[in-house]
């Protein structure tokens, strides 16, 4: 007997469906040699402290750090996981060999490796690596079945990354809540959920301390046309008086007209990041909801795997895409001019040096049915943006026009779209409620000629400097994505993933813990942090445990670990050289004892 083993019922059903095993058993589906099986998610877990001595049962300072010699795991405890896993070690029992068919990820190779371990798993196994549930993917997928020690190291990275949050997370609670907590509340401190709580807290600070600061703008309408001063903002209320005296009573003359044509190309594809933040800005939406139905669509065969970090198609894909685009039939209008002609093929979205594991969410061009509210909303994002791909680029003219008025210098700029291209595509998509109305604007300046003159109506207008904005989810997972650092350029972005908190499948659980744990609230749609929050943050002087950019740089080791150019036995070292280091700096500290 073959025994295929997925993460999730509704993958085991869809992969029996196309081997041929489809009678339902207690658990699995069997038929055709094929026994098909899921795993409830995570069947096991590490160990708790406890598990390993009865010293660390009870929460001492004295006991810290718990570093165990060998980390082991175990059972998660809820009854119906027990009764699965119970099933599936029968059904590994009696197995020729074992086709792992977790999901395609860091996080679903460690479920199905503990699964494996922990039922003590002697026949060979094989790993099914897909990214999509159709039938056609799938076939593809056993059609191509790999040894699972090709992907050891994915597991290791995943090994890795649950040992760090364990080291960390379970030494500095007991640490921070012993030494700071004064018997009030549990401290709890993470690895990835510190850091992010951490941005928030500094953003929140220079919100509070911000000092406005006077400044003074000169404009002056000419022809209906409103010029702005060429060298900005004055920051001295004396120098632009005296650039308003310099020009009152003075005739405008245009000095210079100058039009330059310009290409804009189609926005990325989605990776789940962008998906999250596009929801979030558009719908309202948050990241667990947009990931929770992301993954209902893949599971459900419209569209491909969510949990990537990549908005590129590997160059395979391409010959796929006009089947795809024909089995958008909802989707005629908009892919009507493009079947039955050549697809067009930007190296800015084929590019197989750009994808790894997996390649951007897409349609899979499977017709969806019943598709609740929030699944049109999401799906059709999907689609669009993969319909996009293919639309020329967006044609535009911008226009810039030079004045002078008493030896001061003005300029005023208009951008038309000439050739909509790719943006017809978005016509009926609603508006980020947050983007402002001049990126919407689409001017006609009037036709003005070099050395005209006339009246002209100038105001000087005094302004102040304005505190940098609240995280709002949709920014917060920008920041996670890119270490705190504002990032607008999408190669610059790209570059900074790297470096990023948490990966794009993780980082909607951290939001949710801190929210979970009292850290930060909801204000409308800004995310504000608690009093619980700040303080916390501010016991925490270790800038280890808060450093965006130092867990940033522990993620890309654990990347590195997939690529296989860095060790999981060096990481875990410098992870335990880090938090001897943490627990000696608080122990030291007598500032706050018994608070």
């Amino acid at each position: 007997m073959i025994l295929c083993i997925a993460e999730k019922k509704a993958v085991a059903e869809s992969i029996g469906q196309v081997l041929g095993a489809i009678a339902p058993r207690d658990g699995f589906f069997e038929g055709n040699g094929y026994c098909v099986t899921w795993a409830r998610g995570h069947l096991c877990t590490l160990k708790e402290p406890n598990d390993y001595t009865e010293m660390w049962q009870r929460w001492s300072l004295s006991s810290l750090p718990m570093i165990p010699p060998k980390f082991g795991i175990k059972l998660m405890p809820e009854k119906d996981k027990v009764r699965q896993f119970n099933i599936i070690k029968k059904l590994i029992e009696g197995a020729d060999y074992i086709i792992n068919c977790g999901d395609a990820a860091q996080e679903g190779e460690l479920i199905q490796r503990w699964i494996m371990q922990k039922a003590q798993a002697k026949c060979p196994v094989k790993r099914l690596w897909v990214s999509s549930l159709t039938e056609e993917a799938i076939k593809e997928g056993f059609a191509t079945l790999k040894d699972q020690s090709e992907y050891q190291s994915l597991y290791e990275a995943g090994l890795c990354r649950a040992i760090g949050d364990w080291l960390l997370g379970m030494n500095a609670t007991r640490l921070y809540t012993l030494k700071y907590g004064g018997n009030r509340q549990v401290l709890s401190i993470g690895r990835v959920q510190t850091p992010t709580l951490a941005l928030i807290v500094k953003r929140q600070a220079e919100i509070e301390n911000f000092v406005p600061k006077p400044y003074w703008e000169l404009k002056t309408k000419y022809r209906e046309v409103t010029f702005s001063v060429v060298e900005g903002k004055f920051e001295e209320k004396e120098k632009a008086e005296e650039a308003l005296q310099k020009i009152s009573g003075e005739p405008f003359t245009v000095t210079d007209i100058a039009t330059k044509k310009g290409n804009e190309l189609p926005p990325r594809l989605y990776d789940l990041t962008s998906l999250q933040v596009d929801c979030n800005k558009k719908y309202g939406m948050t990241s667990d909801v947009t990931l929770q139905t992301i993954q209902s669509l893949y599971e459900k065969k419209y569209t491909t795997y969510p949990r990537v970090d990549t908005t590129y198609l590997s160059e395979d894909i391409y010959p796929k895409c006009e089947g795809i685009l024909k089995g958008l039939t909802d989707y005629q209008t908009l892919t009507a001019p493009l079947i039955g002609k050549p697809l067009l093929k930007s190296k800015k979205v084929f590019d197989n040096k750009k994808v790894t594991d997996h390649h951007a969410i897409i349609p899979t061009g499977v017709r969806p049915q019943a598709l609740t509210d929030n699944e049109k909303k999401v799906y059709s994002l999907v689609v669009t943006h993969f319909i996009a791909i293919f639309y020329p680029e967006c044609k535009f003219s911008t226009t810039t026009v030079l004045g002078e008025s008493g030896g001061v210098k003005f300029k005023a700029t208009a951008r038309q779209i000439t050739d909509p291209g790719w943006r017809v595509v978005f016509a009926q998509e609603p508006a980020d409620s947050d983007k402002e109305d001049k990126e919407e604007k689409n001017e006609l300046m009037p036709s003005f000629t070099k050395g005209e003159s006339g009246p002209h109506m100038p105001e000087l207008a005094e302004k102040f400097t304005q505190p940098p904005k609240p995280y709002t989810e949709a920014t917060l997972l920008k920041a996670m994505e890119t270490a705190g650092k504002t990032v607008d350029d999408e190669e610059l972005r790209d570059l900074l993933k790297e470096n990023g908190i948490g990966r794009p499948s993780t980082r909607s659980d951290i939001i949710k813990t801190l929210f979970k744990r009292n850290y930060i609230r909801n204000e409308k749609k800004n995310i504000i942090a608690t009093p619980t929050g700040v303080e916390l943050i501010g016991i925490i002087r270790n800038e280890l445990l808060k450093s965006a950019e130092l867990t940033g740089q522990w993620e890309k080791k654990l990347r590195d670990i997939e690529r296989h150019s860095y060790e999981a036995k060096q990481f875990i070292a410098e992870l335990k050289e880090m938090l001897i280091e943490v627990v000696n700096s608080v122990l030291r500290d007598n500032t706050a004892m018994g608070r």
